[in-house]
């Protein structure tokens, strides 16, 4: 109904929000990466909208780019997930970051967002990880593929175990190792893991 509202900013919040168009403020619940990148009050922006339609309610979502709003349609889609646990997911990860972490299979990486907990992050990574393509940005497509193919391999799933246990996150140890040539041994693959991790530290 509404795909995007081009305006000027009147009022940021830590959940919302508004834009000014045509003499009327539209209110946008959003995410906080999306109220730290909009701009300033005053600037004049575009928001990619969502609107929720329910029984007692219209609710108007506003993202500053794309690929936050298809991020937060596809996260919906998963049972137990509405727009607000939606909202708080993006919130905590960007649409990259969230690419990454479904592909590792790292439910503790979205598990972070407020409200979310383990089963519900599961079945994030359970119901989106063959939808990969959909919120995956050009410019990060071979973190989500290193991260895809670390989770697939036997061999790196048992190095990014260990990445793991030594106190790095799933996605980073998935990512990392992913790149990595899989005639590799797992040892190798740990010691090269721990070069690389330690020095993004």
């Amino acid at each position: 109904m509404l795909y995007n509202i081009n305006g000027v900013l009147t009022v940021t919040d830590v959940n919302y929000i508004v834009v000014e168009c045509g003499g009327v403020g539209f209110k946008c619940f959003t995410t906080l990466n999306t109220v730290k990148n909009i701009g300033r009050v005053g600037d004049k922006v575009n928001v990619f909208t969502y609107l929720s339609v329910r029984e007692d309610a219209l609710d108007l979502y506003g993202f500053s780019t794309v690929e936050e709003l298809e991020s937060f349609k596809l996260l919906i889609t998963v049972s137990g997930i509405g727009p607000k646990a939606a909202v708080s997911i993006l919130s905590e990860l960007s649409p990259d970051r969230l690419a990454v972490c479904i592909a590792s299979g790292d439910a503790k990486a979205i598990m972070r967002a407020q409200g979310v907990g383990k089963k519900t992050a599961e079945r994030v990574v359970l119901e989106l990880k063959d939808k990969m393509g959909s919120i995956s940005v050009s410019g990060n497509s071979q973190a989500v593929a290193n991260a895809a193919s670390a989770s697939e391999n036997s061999v790196s799933a048992e190095a990014v175990e260990a990445l793991v246990a030594l106190g790095f996150s799933q996605t980073d140890a998935s990512v990392a190792v992913g790149a990595m040539d899989k005639s590799l041994s797992v040892d190798e693959m740990i010691r090269l893991g721990l070069k690389q991790l330690a020095g993004n530290l």
